[in-house]
């Protein structure tokens, strides 16, 4: 009999409601923010120093992905995939926590990456038709996962964001109706519900729609969880990826603050129970 989606979830992050935290690696090379001078010597130490951090605060899983490669790209340069798998390689012996990887917003460079690393779950837009600062969005999800087939990844936990930041949907569907079609259609293995931009949060009446129509799948808030409404957002799904929040002065850019991140997981507990 096939695994179910929410028995394979728990199979990966062995906890209820887990948090996944963002190591978000520093511009890479060839995106118009990298630092040529510093290197990519200076990504994989910034990266180890988030890494770290965030275990030792406690977080359940990590997902290392490229927030700072804007513009961001539909179909990315393989120097960016190429170094992902770099940085990741030379921290693989630090890793203590399961993680992911997203590439954005590449479905089939976040498998390869996948493939490269050991990766158990990765975080795309799969599904939909979106108008966006990239341009049009279009989800390709037939693709991708013949592509995880072909790689031999078939218990590679793929997470669908189908609230697209920097977008709108062309869809006229409500998001529930697109949430549960990407589960029914795309086979997806999770959901996730985001805010307009990164580090903006969830309307907690999407997150709610989105759980009330998929009861037994797991559905998780993508973006914006704070010291402040992280109670009531883990009452209304189940787990959360968070980023913004754990950094010095809350700013998506900069480095993980040991004290944010211990004080968030502190409250996390304490939801959980």
């Amino acid at each position: 009999m096939e695994r179910q989606p929410i028995d394979r979830f728990h199979e990966v992050f062995g906890t209820r409601k887990p948090v996944i935290a963002m190591v978000h690696l520093a511009a890479l090379p060839g995106t118009p923010l990298y630092d040529a001078e510093r290197g990519i010597a200076a990504i994989v130490e910034a990266a180890r120093a988030d890494l770290v951090n965030l275990q030792r605060a406690g977080v359940d899983a990590v997902m290392f992905g490229n927030e700072n490669d804007r513009p961001y790209e539909l179909q990315v340069d393989p120097a960016s995939t190429a170094a992902m798998a770099y940085v990741i390689g030379r921290l693989a012996d630090e890793i203590k926590r399961p993680f992911g990887v997203d590439v954005l917003w590449d479905p089939m460079s976040t498998m390869a990456l996948a493939a490269a690393t050991g990766a158990r779950f990765v975080r795309e837009i799969f599904t939909g038709l979106y108008g966006s600062d990239m341009g049009l969005w279009e989800g390709a999800a037939a693709k991708a996962l013949r592509y995880r087939r072909l790689l031999g990844l078939d218990r590679l936990l793929c997470l669908f964001n189908v609230s697209a930041e920097f977008a709108a949907p062309l869809d006229a569907r409500s998001l529930p109706a697109r949430a549960k079609s990407a589960v029914f259609s795309s086979l997806a293995d999770a959901v996730l519900v985001s805010g307009a931009i990164t580090g903006e949060a969830v309307p907690l009446g999407h997150l709610a729609a989105v759980k009330a129509a998929l009861p037994n799948m797991p559905v998780l808030a993508n973006t914006g969880v704070t010291h402040e409404n992280v109670t009531a957002i883990l009452d209304a799904c189940d787990g959360i990826i968070v980023g913004t929040a754990l950094k010095v002065d809350g700013i998506t850019w900069n480095p993980v603050d040991p004290h944010r991140a211990e004080a968030f997981m502190t409250l996390v507990r304490a939801a959980r129970g």
